[in-house]
C-alpha cells in the first residue's frame, strides 16, 4: 500500500514541476538563468520519470511474489518465500533510501547449485523444464524483461519464461610436449614424432538456440583433426526434448557409443581417449558424423540409438590428405555411395550410493555399407562406371600433436561391412575410480578367397581424487565426470584451498594383426599391436580451468607402415590447458 501511495506522490509532483516551470520562466528576466532552470527542471523530470518506472516494475515484482500465479491455497508467504530467487536490474535511477519488502532484493550473490564439475564440450541439449530450473536457481540479472546469466556456468540470454534461448560456450585444449627415446631404427622412415611442439587440440565454440523443448546446437571447431591450423565443424543439429529424459537428434552429431566416448572431453583422465575406443567409435560414429537417433536415460539406466551416414565434409575433395577416419576429411568429391551404419549403446547401474557406483553397459557399432568410390585406375575411365568399397584402421601412440600412426593396417580391399561389440564396466568407491572395456572388431569381405578380418583391443584405466569432489556418474551420460571443484574450495592460497587434484593411469592395448599365417597374401594384414602405458596428475583449480600433466611409453610390434618396419618404441611427455564455459 505505502508503494502505491509513494507512486502517486511522485507522478503528480512530477505534474506540478511540469505546470510551474513557465512561471518560472517568465518571472526571470535573465536569458542565460532561464536556460539553466529548463535544463535543470528537464533533468528533474528525466529523473522522476525513471523513479516512476523502476517503482511500478518493482511493485508488480513485489504482488507478483505476494499473490504468485498457482500459489496453492493458504501457502502465502511461506510459499513465496520457498520460490528461487534473482537479481533484478532495473531501468531509471534509483533512489537508495527508498526501501521495499521486495523478496527479490538480495544482498548475496545467487551460489550455482551444481558440485563444480566442468561444463560439456558440446551444445548442452536439455529439456525445457530443464533450462527454466537453472535460469531460475543459477547467477542471473533480469534485464528489460530478459535474463541474462550463466546456468551451468555457460554464458546464457533467455526471455522471462527462457521460451527463447541462446547460450554459448567454448572448449580449449591447447598441447604441448612431444617424443624422446623414439627415435626410428636403421632403415625406417623417422615420422613426425617431434622432441617439441604443440597444438590446438581442440577450439569449440558451441552455439546452443532453444524454443521451449527444440534445440539447435552449432559448434564449429578450430582446433579440428590433428593439426594446428585447421578450422573444421564439430556438430550441426536439431534436437527435441519434450519426452521424459529423452533426446531426439537429427544432424551431425557424435553418437554416443562406448563409455569413454559419451564421456566430453573435457572429463578426459588422459589427454587422448584410449586406442580401441577410438578405433571403434570411427566406424561408423565418432565427431560431426550425420545422425539420426536418441537416448534416454534414467537413474539406473542408459540406452542410445542411431542410425548414421557419412562425416562432415566426407565428399570435400579439397580434403583428401586428412583421412577418412577423422572429422573435416574425407575420400573427396568422386565418392558415388556415401556409407550408412549405426550404433546402439546399453547401459545399467545397478549399485548407487553415496560411497559406491557401478556401472554395466554394452556397445555396439557397425558400418553395414562402407563408401564406394573409384580408385585410380577407375577414375581414369570416361564414364566411371564403377568403384569400390575399402576400409583401414590406425592409431597413434595416444598423444596427438600431429605424430604419424605406428600401428596400421593400411588399405583393407573388398570391404562389405564392419561391426565392432563389446562390453564396460566402471567400479566407483569414495574417491577412487576404476573402469575398462574390451572390443571385438570384424571387416567382412566380399572377394574371392578373402577371409573375414578380427582385431581387438582393450584397457583399464584408474583415477583417484586427492582432495575435491571425486569423480561421479552422470545419468545423463551414462558415465562418469571429472572432479568437482565446488565454489568456497576454487583456488585461493590465502584461505589454504587448492581446488581438485587427482591422479590417473590407464594400460591399453590394441592387436590389428589377423590371419598372419595365411597361405593367401589378400589374407595376411599385419598392422601391429600397440601397448600404451600411462601415468598423469590433473589439476582443476575451479570447474572451468584444468592443467594435465601426461607421461606415456608405448610399445609397438612392427607393422606395414614405413615408421615401424621392426618394431618401435619409446616416450612421450605432455602437458594441457584447458578451459571451459
Amino acid at each position: 500500500m505505502r508503494s502505491k501511495i509513494l507512486l502517486s506522490t511522485l507522478a503528480f509532483t512530477s505534474a506540478l514541476m511540469t505546470t510551474a516551470a513557465p512561471a518560472a520562466m517568465a518571472s526571470s528576466a535573465d536569458e542565460a538563468q532561464l536556460q539553466a532552470l529548463r535544463q535543470e527542471m528537464a533533468q528533474m523530470r528525466r529523473e522522476m520519470m525513471g523513479q516512476i518506472s523502476s517503482l511500478k516494475t518493482r511493485l508488480a515484482k513485489s504482488e507478483a511474489t505476494a499473490h504468485p500465479a498457482g500459489t496453492p491455497h493458504g501457502k502465502g508467504t511461506n510459499y513465496a518465500a520457498n520460490m528461487p530467487r534473482h537479481h533484478y536490474v532495473e531501468s531509471g535511477p534509483v533512489d537508495p533510501s527508498v526501501q521495499f519488502n521486495d523478496s527479490t532484493a538480495q544482498t548475496g550473490r545467487l551460489k550455482l547449485q551444481t558440485s563444480g564439475t566442468p561444463v560439456t564440450d558440446r551444445g548442452d541439449v536439455t529439456s525445457w523444464k530443464s533450462f527454466r530450473q537453472a535460469t531460475r536457481s543459477d547467477e542471473n540479472v533480469h534485464i528489460g524483461g530478459m535474463i541474462i546469466g550463466f546456468p551451468k556456468g555457460r554464458f546464457t540470454v533467455a526471455s522471462e519464461d527462457a521460451s527463447y534461448g541462446m547460450s554459448i560456450g567454448l572448449a580449449f585444449h591447447e598441447d604441448f610436449g612431444g617424443f624422446f627415446n623414439s627415435g626410428p631404427r636403421p632403415g625406417e622412415a623417422r615420422g613426425q614424432f617431434n622432441s617439441f611442439t604443440t597444438n590446438m587440440r581442440r577450439l569449440r565454440i558451441p552455439f546452443t538456440f532453444r524454443y521451449k523443448n527444440w534445440v539447435a546446437a552449432v559448434t564449429p571447431d578450430f582446433g579440428a583433426n590433428h593439426d594446428d591450423g585447421y578450422v573444421g565443424l564439430y556438430e550441426g543439429n536439431l534436437n527435441y526434448t519434450g519426452l521424459r529424459n529423452t533426446i531426439l537428434t537429427v544432424g551431425y552429431f557424435q553418437p554416443r557409443v562406448t563409455e569413454e566416448d559419451s564421456e566430453s572431453s573435457n572429463d578426459f583422465m588422459t589427454l587422448e581417449r584410449p586406442s580401441i575406443t577410438d578405433m571403434v567409435r570411427n566406424i561408423a560414429a565418432g565427431d560431426a558424423r550425420f545422425s539420426v537417433g536418441a537416448l534416454h536415460y534414467e537413474k539406473r539406466w542408459w540406452i542410445a540409438g542411431y542410425f548414421t551416414g557419412q562425416e562432415w565434409g566426407h565428399r570435400n575433395g579439397s580434403d583428401n590428405g586428412a583421412g577418412t577416419y577423422y572429422y573435416g576429411g574425407g575420400t573427396g568429391s568422386s565418392t558415388m555411395d556415401s556409407q550408412t551404419g549405426a550404433t546402439l549403446r546399453v547401459a545399467g547401474r545397478p549399485v548407487a550410493t553415496k560411497d559406491w557406483d557401478v556401472h554395466l553397459g554394452a556397445s555396439a557399432i557397425s558400418a553395414f555399407r562402407l563408401a564406394c568410390s573409384p580408385s585410380s585406375s577407375q577414375a581414369a575411365q570416361t564414364p566411371v562406371t564403377s568403384c569400390s568399397r575399402s576400409t583401414s584402421f590406425g592409431q597413434r601412440p595416444e598423444f596427438d600433436i600431429g605424430e604419424g600412426n605406428l600401428a596400421t593396417t593400411g588399405g583393407i580391399s573388398d570391404a562389405a561391412q564392419v561391426w565392432a561389440a563389446g562390453p564396460e564396466l566402471g567400479v566407483r568407491w569414495n574417491r577412487l575410480l576404476v573402469k575398462g572395456e574390451y572390443y571385438h572388431v570384424g571387416v567382412q569381405r566380399s572377394g574371392t578367397n578373402l577371409k573375414s578380418a578380427s582385431f581387438q583391443g582393450w584397457y583399464g584405466s584408474a583415477a583417484y581424487t586427492l582432495f575435491g569432489t571425486p569423480r561421479l556418474y552422470s545419468e545423463k551420460s551414462g558415465a562418469f565426470t571429472a572432479p568437482g571443484v565446488a565454489e568456497k574450495e576454487e583456488f585461493d592460497p590465502a584461505t589454504n584451498h587448492w581446488g581438485a587434484l587427482e591422479v590417473v593411469g590407464h594400460y591399453s592395448v590394441i592387436d590389428l594383426n589377423s590371419h598372419l599365417n595365411d597361405a593367401v597374401a589378400a589374407n595376411v594384414i599385419r598392422g601391429g599391436q600397440q601397448t600404451v602405458w600411462t601415468g598423469g596428475l590433473n589439476w582443476y583449480p575451479n570447474r572451468h580451468f584444468r592443467v594435465m600433466l601426461d607421461y606415456s611409453h608405448f610399445i609397438v610390434s612392427r607393422s606395414k607402415d614405413a615408421t615401424n618396419l621392426y618394431g618401435r618404441d619409446g616416450n612421450s611427455f605432455a602437458v594441457r590447458v584447458q578451459a571451459g564455459f
